[in-house]
């Protein structure tokens, strides 16, 4: 059972990189994020319904960063050794108890700080997936506080109205998403949601 599963932990080893995606080694999970940070691959994953919302979720109140902001459905690292089609889907299964297919759009460096606590440099690439209908997800309380499905309208306006209220790379990533792959994100067929245990 993965709900109740602690999955993060402060020695994971993080994948160092540089700008064009060449590992350079490797880094726990709490040095990459200290002070600038240290560019390191990752992932966001963004799950649609076929009646246009889009899964969110909060994170943990026990996040370092960003705890209890508002983010995209799921997002997390590869691991040392471990490909991103293996991490997205497992990252999936470990905080919500579900798994879905992927799509790849596009990959992206950014970096955010959040004041003297620690920042985000990652070269993160970015996945969709599309499911049938919007149903519950069982999440992992060590990871996600709550979540909600939303019309994708509803995720316009709060890019524009709260965005203090969500991650920083949310905000990147959704803009992307709305402009440069909306047509090709509803041409997706939508299919069944599993849930795991």
């Amino acid at each position: 059972m993965f709900k109740h599963e602690t999955v993060s932990f402060d020695d994971e080893p993080l994948i160092l990189v540089d700008r064009e995606d060449r590992v350079i080694g490797h880094e726990t999970k709490v040095n990459a994020h200290q002070g600038d940070g240290l560019l390191h691959r990752a992932f966001s994953i963004f799950l649609f319904s076929g009646d246009d919302q889009v899964l969110l979720q909060q994170r943990s109140g026990d996040k370092p960063l960003w705890p209890l902001f508002w983010s995209n459905s799921c997002c997390s690292h590869p691991r040392r050794g471990e490909e991103l089609q293996e991490a997205t889907h497992r990252r999936l299964r470990e905080e919500l108890a579900i798994d879905a297919e992927l799509h790849f759009l596009y990959k992206f460096e950014y970096q955010a700080g959040f004041g003297a606590l620690g920042a985000e440099h990652e070269l993160c690439s970015v996945y969709v997936g599309k499911v049938e209908t919007p149903v519950a997800v069982d999440v992992n309380p060590s990871e996600i506080a709550d979540w909600r499905w939303i019309p994708c309208a509803e995720a316009d306006r709060l890019i524009v109205e709260e965005p203090d209220r969500i991650t920083p790379w949310f905000v990147m990533e959704w803009r992307r998403l709305r402009t440069d792959y909306r047509e090709l994100i509803a041409s997706l067929s939508a299919t069944p949601l599993r849930k795991v245990a």
